[in-house]
């Protein structure tokens, strides 16, 4: 009879070139003092900057291969990459009816729809 150990033993770690080929979504944001920023969410610490997005696209490769083959060597685990599959995009909200009125107003005078304004809010307090 085999014990746990012994189990745990048989399974075979995934190769390096396993790890290198897997594709991570990448976050980019443009830097205050100009360039840009981008990060690997999936690989805590994970992150760099350029001056153009072709030169940070280019760093934040490089840095996820030192991230992967650094924690690979190390033997520590290396998280899969995130599926935005939990993400449709859709959210239902509720507010009071004066806020709604108002939004919907400020919306109609900045001439885009309810949806466009309320996601314009969200994504510059952000």
């Amino acid at each position: 009879m085999k014990t746990l150990n012994q189990k745990n033993k048989q399974i075979k770690k995934p190769s390096l070139e396993y790890y290198l080929n897997l594709q991570y979504p990448v976050t980019l944001y443009p830097d205050l003092e100009g360039g840009y920023v981008a990060q690997i969410r999936d690989l805590p610490g994970c992150l760099t900057q350029g001056e153009s997005l072709e030169e940070t696209m280019a760093n934040i490769n490089e840095a996820r291969e030192l991230w992967i083959e650094t924690a690979y060597e190390a033997g520590d685990e290396i998280p899969l990459p995130s599926v935005d599959a939990n993400y449709s995009g859709k959210l239902l909200l509720r507010m009071p009816k004066s806020l709604h009125r108002r939004l919907a107003e400020v919306a109609e005078q900045e001439n885009v729809s309810l949806n466009q304004y309320i996601v314009f809010l969200l994504s510059s307090s952000a």
